[in-house]
């Protein structure tokens, strides 16, 4: 490693943790330092089984992984990453690396592949893009979640509305399909867009795509695609 790094941009979070697992404790410890150097938590490991037995907070965090480990390689650690349903991105480093192993670790999840020796700002780039990625999957989870929140507000009848709704369906044929009169279904309608918090029709049918209910009018498709608390069996 070498070159002057620019450190991190602002816009990473404070708590986020990186992860390095090296059995070379000299590169071990010059990655740590590095990134202590740009106000980054880092976290060392020299062997997968170590890593595997240190509890993983939930903050924004990446994984920078050698691939030629003693005992466990970094592929097979990513293996049992993959395996447990660890979420964290990946930052493979090698100094033996091929266009082959490269290809089977980008399409296992990795989001880089660093050639040893490389220089700090390669590496200091490769986290930022890491937890930027990680930062938007926490996003995007926590987004979903409060979908999901307020989905759950809807009764049994907005729920049907809803779902004929994001299918396509107009106030009439909503109305004809579920023996409703046409205000009752806009009523309804109305109802299930407030809880929702939907600016507007195109926002509330975007949301039902979110929440997989294209192409499941029906009662049971629905739930079937949106199991929620309280849905009914």
């Amino acid at each position: 490693m070498h070159g002057e790094p620019a450190g991190l941009p602002v816009e990473i979070a404070q708590d986020a943790i990186v992860y390095v697992i090296d059995d070379d404790e000299a590169i071990l410890e010059a990655i740590g330092a590095l990134l202590r150097s740009v106000g980054v938590c880092a976290e060392l490991f020299s062997s997968g089984q170590d890593f595997f037995a240190h509890p993983l907070p939930d903050v924004p965090a990446c994984l920078v992984l050698d691939v030629r480990l003693r005992g466990q390689s970094g592929l097979v650690v990513q293996q049992q990453i993959v395996a447990q349903k660890i979420r964290i991105p990946i930052v493979f480093m090698t100094a033996h690396g091929d266009i082959a192993m490269s290809v089977r670790a980008m399409k296992a999840g990795a989001v880089d592949f660093l050639a040893k020796p490389f220089r700090d700002q390669d590496l200091l780039d490769a986290v930022t893009r890491a937890l930027v990625a990680d930062e938007e999957r926490r996003e995007a989870d926590r987004s979903f979640a409060d979908l999901r929140r307020r989905y759950a507000l809807l009764t049994p009848r907005e729920r049907q509305v809803m779902a004929r709704v994001v299918n396509g369906l107009r106030n009439r044929q909503i109305a004809d399909e579920m023996n409703l009169s046409e205000n009752t279904t806009k009523f309804h309608r109305n109802q299930a867009m407030k809880k929702m918090e939907s600016k507007s029709l195109v926002d509330f049918v975007l949301m039902g795509g979110v929440l997989g209910l294209q192409e499941a009018p029906d009662d049971s498709s629905a739930r079937s695609l949106t199991k929620l608390p309280g849905d009914a069996a």
